[in-house]
């Protein structure tokens, strides 16, 4: 998470505690905001070949429909990423860590690119053709240094990312077995505050869930307008109030909120 970020200084404030799993009923008038990689999909070592099931496919779109739009997927990957895999018009969708926005009615609130995106990621792609299992993902607004599958050489990507981050005037984002290298400005929580404002989602209690670091801004933000948060995967230091083990119980708590 960017140290940097306006809820950075709150997620790391929180005593680290037990957390109960989440109420099995949504609350009466609530807004639902999904992580997509480690929450709704498995991480997998190469995350361009991640496939999303029938199952995942048709519980978003059931969900949508039970929730009269108030869903948004918010996640670190490119929107359009996600929107091919799910293939559900009129769904919300917050990418490049919630940078680029695309509202269900079909308008976005995109930033341009700056040129230095660009120049990052073809040094990034220089270096990692030099070290095998080292993956470049090139984003809109970003590009990331995937080592999932070269966890020795992690030392070595966050130095090169910190490096170009500095060299460039780039954000530096950590992740999960990656480092990814963005536009300054904007996080999850700043997306779930925008979705907020608008229709469907302006008025309802916001339930946020998501398992990297990326993800506290949008507890934060959760929490802030009357929500909270649930963090998927081991405990941590975190702003959500309740805990779900891994994505297979994601999935069976979202299906039955649906049964509720």
């Amino acid at each position: 998470m960017d140290p940097q970020g306006p809820h950075a200084a709150v997620a790391f404030a929180v005593t680290q505690r037990a957390l109960d799993v989440p109420p099995s009923v949504l609350p009466a008038h609530s807004s639902l905001f999904l992580d997509f990689d480690g929450t709704l999909v498995d991480l997998i070592d190469r995350p361009d070949a991640v496939q999303v099931t029938d199952r995942v496919r048709a519980l978003v779109t059931a969900l949508c429909a039970r929730l009269e739009g108030r869903l948004a997927i918010v996640t670190g990957r490119e929107a359009s990423f996600v929107r091919e895999r799910l293939a559900l018009e009129g769904l919300g969708i917050a990418g490049s860590h919630g940078q680029e926005i695309h509202f269900p009615d079909g308008s976005t609130s995109i930033p341009e690119a700056p040129a230095a995106i660009a120049e990052a990621g073809e040094v990034l792609a220089r270096h990692a053709a030099a070290h095998g299992g080292i993956l470049v993902e090139r984003k809109p607004l970003g590009v990331a240094l995937h080592y999932r599958m070269a966890p020795h050489l992690e030392g070595w990507s966050l130095a090169l990312a910190h490096d170009l981050a500095a060299a460039h005037g780039l954000q530096l984002q950590p992740g999960k077995m990656m480092v990814e290298l963005r536009a300054p400005g904007g996080d999850k929580g700043g997306a779930v505050a925008r979705f907020l404002e608008t229709p469907p989602f302006a008025g309802t209690e916001p339930v946020m869930l998501g398992d990297d670091l990326t993800d506290e801004p949008g507890f934060a933000a959760a929490a802030a307008h009357g929500g909270w948060g649930v963090l998927v995967g081991p405990l941590r230091k975190t702003e959500a109030r309740y805990r779900l083990e891994g994505v297979q119980h994601v999935l069976a708590w979202l299906e039955g909120t649906l049964r509720a």
